[in-house]
C-alpha cells in the first residue's frame, strides 16, 4: 500500500498515489480538518500546524549542556547514527533526537507506566489508571533508581533526559506532535519534562507484556465451571520434546554443584518440584529437588457433552460436570470442595485486562518472536549469521526505533559503537550488534507471575494463623475536564489486592476453588499478584552493559542484570562464536505447587521459596550442531532440568520449522546466505494444514460447492501466500473446527464478545433434562478469545486425531446443518461452515479468494487513532495490507481464530546480522523512524516490511557517511 495512504471505512483501501508529492497531501488534510474542526470546534489547522512538528534535520543547533559537538546522520529512511566524543553527549543527543521524532509516543509511554493517562484523555482513562497505579510501575521503577542502579546508568539516564527536554524547551504542544493539537480540542493538556525514572518505568510496561503465563492461570482456573479436570487436561497437554526440540540440547543441571553445565553428567533429578534454589543474586547450591508428591485426586470428570453452533438456534448442549476434584497431574492449590472454579470475579480481571492498553504486545497474548543464530561452519562467508523478529502488537509508529550510537573513538570516556533497536523513551540499544558482537530477543515466557487468593479480615489479611494489617498508600488520580479522584492501594505480602480495582473482581474470592481446610470465605476472598517485576531490580544497568561487551564472557555478564523481562538471548560475536543463554529473576516454589493456577495466600507453603541462582540458568556456547534456534519453545528438556521455569511453553511449531529449513540447507554441506536468512523469516508454511489436509480430501462433502472448495486443497502446497485461495479455505475450515470441537464447549468467559449460544446453567444439579437452557454471550475481547488456534491447538488437535470418537468432535445439528458425533462428520460440516462463511466474505466465486483479502493489516495510532475523533483517526491511521503469513507460522502474521482473521500481531522488525561484514547486515521496521503524521518516514517502510524486504544496514563510518541523507550538527 502506499505509504501516504489513509485508513478506510470500507473494505478497500484508499487509494493515492505515492508521487502526488506531501504538499498535496497536506492541503487535502487542512482542508478535511479545516471543514470538520471548523463545525466542531470553532478552529482549524493549517498547514503550519501539520509541519510544525517536522523535525530540523539539517544545519545546526545549539544543545546547552553537551561537551563537544556531536553529528547527527539520516539516511534516505531517517534512520539517525549518531557520532559523539563522550557517553554524556551521546545519550543526550539521542534524547534530543527520539523527541524530535516520537515524543508523543514517549509521553503517552510514561503516563501509562505511571498510572497517568487520565491527565491526557480524561475520565475515560481512570479505570486503567486506577489498576495501573495499584500495579505501582511508576514506584518501583524509582526505587530501582535510587537503590539499585549504577552511578554510571544513572548519568546516562540523567543525559538523555536533559537532551529529551532541551528539545521540549520553549516549544507549545502543537509545535511537538499534531496529537496535542487534537487533544487541545478537548482540555488543555500541556507535556511536563522528562525524567530519568520515566524511562526506567518502561521496562516494567515492557515486562507486563511479557509477563509469560498469568492468563493461562486465569483461564484454567475459569475453564472448572464447565470442564472437568480430564477435559481441560485435554486442552493443555504437554510439551512434545521429541518432536519439536528444546532450545538448549547440551548440558543439563547438576544437583551435585548446584549450576547448569554445558556437557555435564550430574544428577538431574525429576522435575516434579522446583526446590530451593537459594535466594536471587546469590550463586550459591540449588539444593534438593524433592519429588512432586501427591497433587490432589483428579475426581470424575464426566462427559464433554454435545455443543451447538454460534448461530441463534443453536445450542451449546451439556459439557458434561466439573468432577468431585480439581487436583491436577501438575499439582494445584488443593482439593476442590465443589464444582464451581474461579469464574466471575478473574472475568471481572480478564475484562480489565482487555481494557488495559498494550505496551508493546496484544496485552501479553500471542507474544512470540523468532531468532536464531548460524555458525560460520555453515555459512558462506565463515563467519555468523544471527536473525531476529520479535512478534509483537501492531502499532503506528513502531513500537521499535532504528538507530546508531557511536563514539568517534572509543575509550574509557566514550564507550559505544553499538547500532540496531530500541524504545523511544529508553536509551541505549535493546536488540542489536556493536562492533565485536551481536544478539537477539525472543520471550521465554518463563512463570514470574502467581495469582494468590486472599481471606480478609477487617483491616487485615489471614497469613499463617494470623491476621496481618495491610501495607496501604493512597494515590491521586487527576483527570482531564474533571475533578480528581483518589484511591487507596491495599498490598498483602504477596503484592497488590488487584480485587479491589474492580467490582467484578470480588466475585473471584466468592466463587474461588479452594482446599476444605481453607478458612471460611464470608463475604468472599481477595485476589493479589506476585510478580518479579515488581521488585527493584537492574535490567537498565544490563541494556548498557550489553551495548559494550566484547566477547561472551562479558556479553553473560551483562545478561545477568537483564532480572525482568526473562528472555531468550542469543550471540554471535565477529570471532566466530555463537551461544544462547536465559538470564532472569525466576522464582522457586514449593514442592506441591507448579504455579498453575491460583494459590491460598494464607498458607506459608504456597510462598516463593527462593529465586533460581544465575549460574544455574541454562545456557549454550557454541554448540557441536553449528546452530541455535529459539521461538518461544521449551528452553531445555525436562529430563536434564530438575528446576520448574514454567508448564506453559510455546509449543515448538516455529522453532522445529525454523531448526528444518537449516538442517535442509546445510545438508551435504550446503552453505547458508544472508539472504537464506532473510527467506526463512517469510517462510509462511502452515503446520496444522500439513497435519489436516490429507483427511479433509479424503472425506466426501455431497456438495458441489463445497466439493469445489474442496479442489483448492489438492495439490496445495500449505504456504500461506496473500494470493492463495486455499490458504484462505484452509485456514476458514480450521476456524469452524475449532469453533465446533472446542469454542462452543468453553464457558463465556472465554468465548469472543457477539458470540451468543443456549447452553446448560453452570452447576446444574438435576438431571439434563430438565434443566433449562440459558443463553450466553460471550465476554472476551475478540483479539484475545479462545480458541485462538495457535500452536497449543495444533498439540490438542494433533493428539484427538488418532481419537475420531472423542466427544470432543460431537456437535449438534443447527437449522439445515448436519451434526456430528465423529471427527469425520465434524471436519465435513467445518468444510460447510467454511464454503459459506468466505461465499459471505469473498463472494461465490472462489478464483476471487484470497488469503489476504481475509488476513488484513491496519496500523492504527494507540490513542487518538483507537478512540478519537472519526477525522483524527483518518488523520492518523493506516492502511490495510493484505498479509502473507499466518498463527505459529515462521512469518506470524497472527490471527486469532475465535475473533476472526484479521492481523493482530506481526514480526515487529526483522533483522540479519553478518558478523563477517557488518556494512552486509540487512533490518527493517514495521513503519517508519517518525511518528509525525504525514511525515515522509511515517511509513516509509510499512510496503517493503509487507513484501519481505530488508533495508541495507550501514555500520561503518565509510557506510554511514556514503548513505547520509541529512546531517545535523549539535553544538554545546
Amino acid at each position: 500500500m502506499p505509504t501516504d495512504t489513509t485508513a478506510s471505512t470500507g473494505q478497500q483501501p484508499v487509494k493515492s498515489g505515492r508521487r502526488k508529492g506531501r504538499k498535496v497531501r497536506l492541503i487535502v488534510l487542512v482542508l478535511v480538518l479545516a471543514v470538520i474542526g471548523g463545525v466542531a470546534f470553532g478552529a482549524y489547522w493549517s498547514i503550519s500546524t501539520v509541519r510544525a512538528s517536522f523535525p530540523q534535520t539539517k544545519g545546526t543547533l545549539t544543545l546547552k549542556g553537551l561537551s563537544g559537538p556531536v553529528e547527527v546522520k539520516r539516511d534516505d529512511y531517517g534512520i539517525p547514527q549518531i557520532y559523539a566524543s563522550s557517553d554524556a553527549d551521546l545519550f543526550m543527543a539521542q534524547g534530543y533526537v527520539q523527541a524530535q521524532d516520537r515524543f508523543y509516543e514517549m509521553d503517552v509511554r510514561r503516563h501509562m507506566a505511571a498510572g497517568r493517562l487520565s491527565e491526557m484523555f480524561g475520565e475515560g482513562q481512570v479505570d486503567n489508571d486506577e489498576f495501573l497505579r495499584t500495579l505501582g510501575w511508576d514506584r518501583v521503577a524509582k526505587q530501582e533508581y535510587d537503590t539499585k542502579l549504577s552511578a554510571a546508568t544513572k548519568k546516562y539516564l540523567q543525559a538523555y533526559a536533559e537532551g529529551v527536554n532541551a528539545y521540549l524547551d520553549g516549544k507549545d504542544g502543537e509545535d511537538i506532535s499534531l496529537e496535542y493539537a487534537a487533544l487541545g480540542f478537548t482540555n488543555d493538556y500541556k507535556p511536563q519534562k522528562w525524567t530519568p525514572v520515566d524511562s526506567v518505568s518502561w521496562l516494567k510496561a515492557m515486562a507486563w507484556d511479557l509477563r509469560g503465563n498469568m492468563q493461562d492461570e486465569i483461564d484454567r482456573a475459569l475453564l472448572t465451571s464447565r470442564l472437568g479436570p480430564k477435559q481441560i487436561a485435554d486442552l493443555y497437554p504437554k510439551y512434545p520434546y521429541s518432536r519439536n526440540k528444546a532450545i538448549v540440547q547440551e548440558g543439563q543441571y547438576s544437583e551435585l554443584t548446584g549450576a547448569f553445565e554445558q556437557g555435564g553428567t550430574g544428577a538431574s533429578g525429576t522435575n516434579g518440584t522446583s526446590g530451593t534454589a537459594g535466594t536471587s543474586g546469590t550463586s550459591g547450591t540449588s539444593g534438593t529437588s524433592g519429588t512432586a508428591g501427591t497433587s490432589g485426586t483428579a475426581g470424575t470428570s464426566g462427559t464433554a457433552g454435545t455443543s451447538g453452533t454460534a448461530g441463534t438456534s443453536g445450542t451449546a448442549g451439556t459439557s458434561g460436570t466439573a468432577g468431585t476434584g480439581a487436583g491436577t497431574a501438575s499439582g494445584t492449590a488443593g482439593t476442590a470442595s465443589g464444582t464451581s472454579g474461579l469464574d466471575s470475579q478473574l472475568t471481572g480481571l480478564t475484562r480489565v485486562l482487555d481494557d488495559l492498553p498494550p505496551a508493546v504486545g496484544v496485552n501479553g497474548d500471542g507474544i512470540g518472536s523468532n531468532s536464531w543464530v548460524v555458525s560460520g561452519e555453515h555459512t558462506i562467508t565463515g563467519k555468523p549469521l544471527l536473525a531476529n523478529d520479535p512478534h509483537l502488537g501492531p502499532s503506528l509508529p513502531s513500537v521499535w526505533y532504528q538507530m546508531g550510537l557511536h563514539c568517534r573513538s572509543v575509550s574509557s570516556t566514550c564507550q559505544y559503537d553499538v547500532s540496531g533497536y530500541t524504545f523511544a523513551g529508553m536509551p541505549g540499544v535493546i536488540i542489536g550488534h556493536n562492533q565485536d558482537i551481536a544478539w537477539g530477543m525472543t520471550n521465554s515466557g518463563v512463570d514470574v507471575t502467581d495469582l494468590y487468593l486472599e481471606k480478609i479480615t477487617g483491616a487485615g489479611y489471614l497469613y499463617d494463623g494470623k491476621v496481618k494489617p495491610f501495607e496501604t498508600r493512597e494515590e491521586t488520580i487527576k483527570v482531564a475536564g474533571g475533578p480528581a479522584k483518589k484511591i487507596v492501594v491495599r498490598e498483602t505480602n504477596n503484592g497488590p489486592l488487584l480485587s479491589d480495582r474492580d467490582e467484578e473482581l470480588v466475585k473471584v474470592g466468592k466463587k474461588a476453588t479452594v482446599d476444605t481446610a481453607a478458612p471460611d470465605r464470608g463475604d468472599g476472598y481477595g485476589v493479589a499478584l506476585r510478580w518479579t517485576a515488581l521488585q527493584p531490580g537492574t535490567s537498565m544497568e544490563a541494556v548498557f552493559a550489553m551495548g559494550k561487551a566484547r566477547n561472551w564472557t562479558d556479553f553473560r555478564k551483562a545478561a545477568a542484570l537483564f532480572e525482568v523481562p526473562s528472555q531468550n538471548l542469543v550471540y554471535a560475536d565477529t570471532e566466530g562464536n555463537i551461544g544462547y543463554t536465559l538470564p532472569g529473576r525466576i522464582p522457586t516454589r514449593a514442592v506441591d505447587y507448579d504455579g498453575s493456577l491460583p494459590a491460598p495466600g494464607w498458607d506459608p507453603k504456597y510462598r516463593w521459596t527462593g529465586y533460581i541462582p544465575q549460574d544455574a540458568l541454562p545456557y549454550e556456547y557454541n554448540p557441536d550442531r553449528g546452530y541455535i534456534v529459539t521461538a518461544n519453545q521449551a528452553v531445555i528438556d525436562e529430563d536434564k532440568y530438575a528446576l520448574t521455569l514454567t508448564t506453559d511453553w510455546g509449543y515448538g511449531t516455529r522453532s522445529q520449522r525454523i531448526t528444518d529449513l537449516i538442517q535442509s540447507k546445510i545438508k551435504d554441506g550446503g552453505k547458508i546466505s544472508t539472504d537464506d536468512m532473510r527467506q526463512m523469516q517469510l517462510d509462511n508454511s502452515s503446520e496444522i494444514a500439513r497435519l489436516l489436509v490429507p483427511t479433509l480430501l479424503k472425506i466426501d462433502t455431497g456438495d458441489k460447492d463445497v466439493r469445489e472448495a474442496q479442489k483448492l486443497l489438492e495439490g496445495w502446497d500449505y504456504t500461506q501466500d496473500a494470493d492463495s485461495a486455499a490458504a484462505a479455505y484452509f485456514n476458514a475450515v480450521w476456524r469452524n473446527v475449532l469453533k465446533l470441537a472446542f469454542g462452543n464447549k468453553l464457558p463465556k468467559e472465554l468465548r469472543p464478545k457477539g458470540q451468543c449460544l443456549w447452553v446448560k446453567p453452570v452447576n446444574t444439579t438435576g438431571p439434563a433434562d430438565e434443566a433449562e437452557e440459558v443463553r450466553e454471550c460471550g465476554q472476551r475481547a475478540p483479539d484475545r478469545a479462545q480458541p485462538d488456534g495457535g500452536d497449543r491447538w495444533f498439540e490438542v488437535v494433533r493428539k484427538l486425531m488418532d481419537q475420531p470418537k472423542s466427544d470432543w468432535w460431537k456437535t449438534p445439528e443447527v437449522g439445515t446443518r448436519d451434526g456430528a458425533v465423529n471427527r469425520d462428520q465434524l471436519f465435513k460440516r467445518a468444510m460447510v461452515d467454511a464454503r459459506w462463511e468466505l461465499t459471505a466474505k469473498l463472494g461465490k466465486d472462489i478464483d476471487t479468494w484470497s488469503w489476504g483479502r481475509l488476513h488484513r493489516l491496519f496500523l492504527k495510532n494507540q490513542t487518538l487513532g483507537t478512540a478519537g475523533p472519526g477525522f483524527v483517526q483518518y488523520a492518523l491511521n493506516r492502511g490495510p495490507w493484505e498479509l502473507s503469513g499466518g498463527e505459529a507460522t515462521v512469518n506470524a502474521t497472527g490471527w486469532n481464530a475465535a475473533g476472526g482473521y484479521g492481523v493482530v500481531w506481526v514480526p515487529s522488525m526483522r533483522m540479519v546480522v553478518n558478523l563477517g561484514d557488518l556494512d552486509k547486515s540487512r533490518w527493517i521496521n514495521l513503519t517508519g523512524a517518525s511518528g509525525h503524521a504525514y511525515s515522509a518516514h511515517y511509513v516509509d517502510q510499512t510496503d517493503k516490511w509487507a513484501d519481505g524486504e530488508l533495508l541495507p544496514w550501514s555500520f561503518s563510518d565509510q557506510a554511514v557517511e556514503s548513505n547520509t541523507a541529512d546531517k545535523l550538527v549539535l553544538k554545546p
